[in-house]
């Protein structure tokens, strides 16, 4: 994950004063840019006495007679580490009372253990911070209180005093569920009532989203994708998305939506991976409710959706999680270990069972009330590694001595044990760069126990394979065909993500190299390789559209694209490659194990020619993928297959209707019995420029799995 950062500013400042009543508490808290350094430094290690206006941590709470506490065990499990809905106890809930649901008030409760005194300042109460002071719950750290006849819709934050240096903040509460459109920073009480349709597709999901089914992935940014520019280049809400998007997705063929991060961040160049609000949804689209009707549509129209989690770091912003109680509460006190030099932010830690609780919480909420079918972990290798992005003598070792982060590990294997225990039909995706061992691999085995890792080693070698001219590539094949030794390591995801078209880095057709018509044919080529290759697919938004510029999130995806001829015949491409992907079982069913995927001949590097079949399980019918990557058209190219009888040329990337020029085998070609590349029958093949092939044999099935 690469991020926009904005100039840094200063954050967590402590006052000297102890006003009773701010100008305007919701805006006043630090930047909103996410960036900055941390609170104030040093050990939280000196109390001071109580100042004007404060409380004693046993103050009586405020009236609410029958008001729902927080019962004492759940504050042990929180205070253990074991308690995963937190979302349930912790924040602002509406209290109702009678069938009618009469509303009562709202119940608060917040963990800030180092204050001395806790209050809700809210817009009922003019931003006072002595009207509603809450009242510590024993040693758990956590301070409740209710404030009756407020509701939905209520403005608040909690006024935390420390224990430390008079520190003294307004904070936006970690648990809301709604919260103001940035740049504004108050929490907004509000309720999760939905009534969902979705029925059917929570049902099935689960086959739809196992290693043996096809997987293609459309990532999106929700405030870029389509814009209004008759209103001022607004975003579409998630509402007015749904109906667009769904559309969209099915037509293109994809499978699923990956959904950049939606929860809620103060910096909207972050791109949400900068979050403050880890169980609130941005507010720039509309409200839970809203975002809740996005993903049942999506549901309904059989697409599954997976949201962006960040439980890597967060910002620095003085109203976040950040110096939370006047001490190092969220994050490491030692900035060797707390502080994230790439990104300008904060590090959990995760050695701290509270910390795990909130985090483990947070996944487990976006499944639950969110409906969502995945979780995608950004920057997983920052978290397993404590000298990710570090120098020699700017980070601390283990217990061992060794660069492993042995607490972020321990959260990971938490975490997923938690999430697969609760809803065995969703999967857990990370992002990790690295070649740590066994990321998707069960908890039992050893692994850290996701469902897939982003495979970026191809990516990367793919890209920069096709970035070549065409008359050096055979140079470099073993770019494309180094991956088959370690393709089955691991479950993977091939990712054609947002981070490849930032950042000058240009689009994916503008990293191909050529003419016009030879770019485009390259862009055709470089989809095909990866639909063939065995692991899920996921491509960025705009690649569809073949975007000839770099993706900017201020703007709209260039969809007038798709009146032009070769870009629209990129789109078509990609249909005919989702439906071949998803209808032949050749295609996904073996996805993530090695008998999917055999070689023809990946040594042909004079010609850059590559040839492979997919299998699938038995019985079934295996595919044929050919790849020419030179422009240089090749008759006679003979290679065997796994199979006589007449092989169907099912797909071909120089079709005249993908915008290529033509040169084809007329619809397929008998296999011959001339044995070669270890098959009993072969193929004499036309060989177009640039081009990818993919044929397919009914008649050849295949033989049961040893």
């Amino acid at each position: 994950m690469t991020e926009r950062r904005p100039p840094a500013d200063q954050a967590g400042q402590a006052d000297q004063a102890d006003p009773v009543r701010p100008a305007n508490p919701r805006d006043q808290a630090g930047p909103v840019s996410g960036e900055g350094q941390a609170g104030p430094a040093g050990p939280a290690d000196q109390a001071d006495q109580a100042g004007p206006g404060d409380r004693a941590a046993d103050h009586a709470g405020p009236a609410g007679p029958g008001y729902p506490e927080i019962p004492a065990d759940d504050l042990y499990l929180f205070n253990e580490g074991t308690q995963y809905q937190l979302y349930q106890h912790l924040g602002a809930h509406p209290v109702y009372a009678g069938e009618d649901r009469r509303l009562s008030g709202t119940r608060f409760a917040v963990w800030a253990p180092n204050a001395r005194y806790v209050s809700v300042i809210g817009d009922w109460n003019g931003w006072d911070r002595g009207a509603l002071p809450l009242a510590a719950r024993g040693a758990s750290g956590v301070w409740e209180g209710f404030a009756a006849g407020v509701g939905p819709g209520a403005h608040y934050k909690y006024h935390v005093s420390s224990r430390y240096r008079g520190y003294r903040v307004d904070k936006a509460d970690p648990l809301a569920f709604h919260a103001e459109t940035p740049p504004h920073q108050a929490s907004v009480v509000w309720d999760l009532d939905y009534t969902w349709g979705d029925g059917s597709w929570m049902a099935g999901r689960g086959a739809r989203q196992a290693l043996g089914a096809p997987i293609s992935i459309y990532e999106a940014h929700l405030g870029s994708w389509r814009r209004v520019p008759e209103e001022g280049n607004r975003s579409l809400s998630y509402r007015e998305a749904a109906p667009l998007l769904a559309d969209h997705v099915t037509r293109m063929g994809f499978t699923h939506v990956e959904l950049m991060p939606v929860m809620e961040h103060p910096f909207y160049g972050s791109w949400g991976y900068q979050v403050t609000g880890f169980f609130a949804p941005t507010s720039r689209y509309g409200t839970p409710q809203d975002l809740m009707y996005l993903i049942d549509y999506l549901h309904q129209r059989g697409i599954g959706v997976i949201l962006d989690w960040v439980p890597s770091h967060f910002p620095t912003d003085e109203h976040g999680l950040a110096f939370f109680d006047g001490t190092h509460l969220f994050e490491h006190a030692d900035p060797r270990k707390g502080f994230q030099p790439d990104w300008g932010s904060l590090i959990f830690n995760y050695g701290r069972s509270e910390v795990r609780s909130f985090l483990i919480s947070s996944a487990r909420f976006w499944c639950d009330r969110y409906h969502a079918d995945g979780l995608r972990l950004d920057a997983v290798a920052s978290m397993l590694y404590l000298d990710y992005s570090r120098q020699a003598g700017q980070w601390l070792p283990n217990v061992h001595g060794g660069r492993e982060n042995l607490e972020a590990i321990a959260f990971l294997r938490e975490l997923n044990a938690a999430v697969y225990r609760d809803f065995p039909d969703v999967q857990t995706v990370a992002e990790e760069s690295t070649a740590w061992p066994m990321v998707s691999r069960p908890l039992y085995l050893g692994g850290l126990g996701f469902g897939f890792k982003w495979d970026m080693g191809w990516m990367h070698d793919t890209l920069s394979y096709l970035a070549k001219d065409p008359i050096h590539r055979r140079f470099h094949q073993n770019q494309l065909t180094f991956r088959g030794i370690y393709a089955w390591t691991e479950n993977f995801v091939l990712p054609l993500s947002h981070d490849e078209v930032v950042y000058g880095k240009g689009s994916l057709l503008a990293k191909m190299p050529g003419d016009r018509w030879q770019r485009f044919a390259n862009l055709r080529l470089l989809f095909a390789w990866m639909f063939a290759q065995p692991g899920k697919k996921l491509l960025f938004m705009g690649g569809e559209l073949a975007q000839e510029r770099e993706w900017d999130h201020e703007s709209s995806l260039d969809w007038h694209l798709q009146h032009d001829p070769d870009h629209a015949g990129v789109g078509r491409w990609l249909e005919d490659l989702n439906r071949l992907y998803r209808e032949r079982p050749a295609m996904h069913q073996l996805d993530c194990a090695a008998a999917g995927f055999a070689w023809i001949d990946g040594s042909d590097a004079e010609h850059s020619v590559l040839a492979f079949a997919r299998h699938g399980e038995a019985g079934t019918a295996p595919l044929v993928a050919v790849f020419n990557f030179t422009p240089m058209p090749r008759t006679n190219y003979r290679i065997g297959v796994p199979g006589g009888g007449f092989w169907r040329e099912a797909l071909n990337s120089d079709a005249r209707h993908y915008g290529g020029g033509g040169m084809g085998n007329l619809g397929g070609l008998e296999a011959s019995p001339l044995p070669l590349h270890g098959r009993t029958h072969s193929l004499s093949l036309t060989l177009p420029p640039l081009a990818a092939l993919f044929f397919e044999n009914r008649d050849a099935v295949a033989p049961p799995l040893t």
